[in-house]
């Protein structure tokens, strides 16, 4: 099961901290990964992480985004600094690659200007 949680509104240029706890799974096997879709787009993926902490960025988001781990806690990241209105989207966490595990509940985040 895979819960995501921390989003709300923000202003352009400000810093949200996302959170995805998963249960049922051996989390610590797998590389995790930070989706989105905003309005009338597909999921995409931003950001991922190895199961040694190894990062990968959309560019859309690099310099900006930092995603990490918490092996013990179960829980996936995704730090969001100078965030702009293009960011605004439902956030969902789910593995990087190879087969998905069933979609969990997203957090809604809103940049406004």
């Amino acid at each position: 099961q895979l819960q995501a949680c921390g989003g709300g509104l923000v202003q352009t240029g400000g810093s949200l901290k996302v959170s995805c706890k998963v249960s049922g799974i051996n989390f610590r096997l797998y590389e995790m990964g930070w989706y989105r879709q905003a309005p009338g787009k597909e999921r995409e993926l931003v950001a991922g992480i190895t199961s040694d902490h190894t990062t990968n960025y959309d560019d859309s988001v690099k310099g900006r985004f930092t995603i990490s781990r918490d092996n013990v806690r179960r829980t996936l990241y995704l730090q969001m600094n100078s965030l702009k209105s293009e960011d605004t989207a439902v956030y969902y966490c789910n593995r990087r690659s190879g087969a998905m595990f069933q979609w969990g509940r997203g957090t809604q985040v809103t940049v406004s200007s």
